[in-house]
């Protein structure tokens, strides 16, 4: 039996990886008190279900407080128990809610949208921590969609789950990142005008940066650095660990490490690969689109 687990912070867009879950033909359970988990796990192992998906948040009131509790206790009986938890920086949730219109769960008399946020996610702080997470404030509904369909489709394997993502410094560093390095002091291809254009992943690209001595050092630099604390996090009972890796624009050289490294790590863990200020010139882009 698989079980993913959707939690988050309202407005990051939980209902974006229902959609997609139930597309995949899991059977979906929206807003379970959180306290029922355990007896609809139990209903649905003994009637046959083999792909479950349950969203599980804040709208649980107080019985949210157990769910770390009760996914202990599940990952020993459940084959594969995956869990997403997404969140969002302020101001984008403010965004969201302002252009939708919709009220957050928290929100009452004399408390204003600012700390509904707040106090949610200090609800949810002990939760964050038990699954894998994703900063979706700058993020496209399709971006999103298509990391949902990676974190699933990963092969499921005991152990931990590697994410390498590359990012910009420019937009800020993600939340979701639990490690995080800087590779802005190397070269940037930015400033020749036949690479600006291109990424981390263009075959010029990765020319111009393996000629350079320091680019080999730094990665196997950071390579030694996850490879030797990589026990530690697995015995801290980590499921999933975030290596962020940043420049300027998060166009070329963070992208080229994150790609890199997760060559390096692939035979030895679930390994995913993610590059956020892709995602994020996607979204600019359409942005700037004009009207159809």
């Amino acid at each position: 039996m698989q079980i993913v687990l959707i939690s988050g912070l309202s407005g990051s867009g939980k209902s974006i990886a229902v959609n997609v879950l139930e597309d995949a033909s899991y059977f979906v359970v929206d807003n379970l008190p959180a306290a029922l988990l355990p007896q609809l796990v139990a209903h649905l192992r003994s009637t046959g279900y083999k792909r479950v998906a349950v969203a599980v948040d804040v709208r649980s009131g107080a019985s949210i407080a157990a769910l770390p509790q009760q996914v202990e206790a599940l990952r020993s009986i459940v084959d594969d128990l995956r869990f997403i938890f997404l969140e969002a920086r302020d101001d984008a949730l403010i965004a969201r809610f302002s252009e939708t219109r919709r009220r957050h769960p928290l929100a009452a008399e004399g408390v204003s949208l600012e700390e509904a946020i707040q106090r949610e996610r200090d609800a949810l702080e002990p939760i964050a921590e038990l699954g894998h997470r994703i900063d979706t404030s700058d993020l496209h509904a399709n971006t999103l969609r298509a990391w949902i369909k990676d974190f699933i489709n990963v092969e499921a394997s005991e152990g931990l789950t590697l994410m390498f993502q590359s990012f910009g410094f420019k937009y800020g560093i993600p939340m979701d990142a639990d490690l995080v390095f800087d590779v802005r002091c190397l070269p940037n291809p930015h400033y020749d005008p036949r690479l600006r254009p291109l990424t981390g992943r263009d075959p010029a690209v990765i020319e111009f940066l393996e000629k350079i001595p320091e680019v080999g050092r730094m990665a196997e630099d950071i390579r030694l650095f996850v490879a030797n604390w990589l026990p530690a996090y697995v015995r801290d009972n980590r499921s999933y660990l975030t290596v962020a890796i940043g420049c300027t624009g998060g166009q070329h050289r963070s992208v080229y490490i994150a790609e890199w490294l997760a060559r390096r790590f692939r035979d030895n863990a679930r390994v995913i690969v993610r590059h956020r200020s892709s995602a994020r010139r996607a979204m600019d882009r359409d942005a700037a689109l004009p009207p159809a």
